[in-house]
């Protein structure tokens, strides 16, 4: 059994136009939803074994923070650069590569790839997965290379603005 989360990155600033979307930060409600997505993992007991980021400045932020909040090391993040501006394609390669020791690994990127990744992964397509929401799937394989197109079942799905957790 694999587990495999995705969490988009939280919100991000538009407010310094000179910035590249590669650098933008998180904006003040970004940083408060990652601090309560954060709790929610804390509360439900998800500790993946593995963070996985986009470099990009605002994907990054959001794991370092998931990271502290988990009590994971920064330096323990992996940085992949095919998480940034990824398709469906990129994403997979990426998750294909996991080490197969590793039973849970957590993804810190963008849309609209997670959204579709969710959608190709599993049965249950979403519209949107919003900023800092988080899909975990599990997956009944012994590798990643097993990764296939609707191999996977969605079994949680939560975001800041989530009715029923917040």
């Amino acid at each position: 059994m694999k587990t495999l989360m995705l969490m988009r990155h939280a919100k991000s600033s538009h407010d310094n136009h000179s910035l590249s979307d590669f650098d933008r930060p998180l904006n003040d409600r970004g940083k408060a939803d990652v601090e309560e997505m954060g709790k929610r993992l804390l509360k439900n007991k998800i500790k993946p074994a593995v963070l996985i980021s986009s470099p990009a400045k605002r994907a990054l932020k959001t794991a370092k923070h998931i990271a502290s909040t988990l009590g994971i090391k920064e330096s323990d993040i992996c940085l992949e650069y095919d998480i940034y501006e990824a398709s469906i394609e990129d994403l997979l390669h990426v998750i294909r590569n996991i080490d197969d020791e590793i039973k849970s690994a957590m993804l810190f990127g963008h849309n609209p790839a997670f959204t579709g990744l969710i959608g190709y992964l599993t049965h249950t397509p979403i519209e949107n997965l919003p900023t800092a929401g988080i899909a975990t799937i599990a997956f009944p394989i012994q590798t990643w290379k097993q990764i296939a197109e609707k191999s996977g079942e969605l079994i949680w799905l939560d975001f800041p603005k989530n009715p029923i957790s917040g």
